[in-house]
């Protein structure tokens, strides 16, 4: 009963607040109509997909020809990444873009539900997670986490780890070299930039273990192949990764 009395007066103080600071979705500016949730239904459903349509990669998830008898991209089959499987829930169209940078660049972080609701859909549909033992963020060196004050990425992955009641740390992984942005890099230079970046602070928290890593957009993937390569070194069974976008290299 005091469940139920605590839901309706939630359900009424939701529009209250509505009625006095509606939500206004960042894509078509009209008001939302997706309770507690800022993105209407209708862009909601507009949000293109990553790779929906097509056969993906069975490591990194780009569309690959689905005669392809070993499943491979031609860029994982040239160089095999050391995270196992990587998905990512978007394409990183126009309106993908927007949306994510008023998140992590313009302080928007009231956007984290809807951010989460699509990481939290793509995550269920990709991997087993009763295999995971801990969701972890890609860490930002300390200097930038102070100019930004938060980590996109950790509240993603520590939203998706209670919704889905699995483990969560921020603290297993480290950012060990401030890199610069990789925005304006190729393939190689991507690479090149992010190589010995990060470190593992408590070992013995990896090893044999499944671990999903979370992050905001993948591009080439060499970001996350970095994290997988530090948490292999230390002996993670398993490295999966998730994305809340995958962008192309221009």
């Amino acid at each position: 009963m005091f469940r139920e009395a605590g839901k309706a007066i939630a359900r009424v103080a939701d529009a209250v607040a509505d009625f006095a600071y509606p939500r206004i979705c960042p894509i078509c500016k009209g008001k939302s109509d997706r309770a507690r949730r800022c993105i209407c239904w209708n862009c909601v459903a507009e949000l293109k997909r990553h790779a929906f349509a097509g056969t993906p990669c069975s490591i990194c998830g780009s569309p690959i020809d689905a005669r392809l008898i070993d499943g491979l991209c031609a860029s994982c089959r040239r160089s095999r990444p050391h995270f196992d499987m990587a998905r990512s829930a978007l394409a990183y169209d126009a309106e993908a873009r927007n949306v994510v940078h008023d998140f992590k660049y313009r302080r928007q972080t009231w956007l984290s539900a809807d951010m989460a609701d699509i990481l939290e859909g793509c995550a269920r549909a990709s991997f087993n997670l009763d295999e995971v033992d801990c969701i972890i963020p890609v860490p930002l060196h300390p200097v930038k986490f102070v100019s930004r004050t938060y980590n996109q990425s950790a509240i993603l992955a520590a939203s998706l780890a209670k919704r889905v009641g699995a483990r969560y740390s921020g603290q297993i992984l480290r950012r060990e070299k401030d890199t610069p942005t990789q925005t304006h890099l190729g393939a190689g230079g991507r690479k090149k930039n992010v190589a010995g970046a990060f470190g593992v602070a408590y070992p013995e928290e990896v090893r044999s273990r499944t671990l999903l890593v979370i992050d905001d957009v993948m591009t080439t993937g060499a970001t996350l192949d970095e994290v997988a390569k530090a948490l292999k070194k230390e002996g993670a069974w398993r490295v999966w990764a998730l994305t809340l976008c995958r962008a192309s290299v221009v």
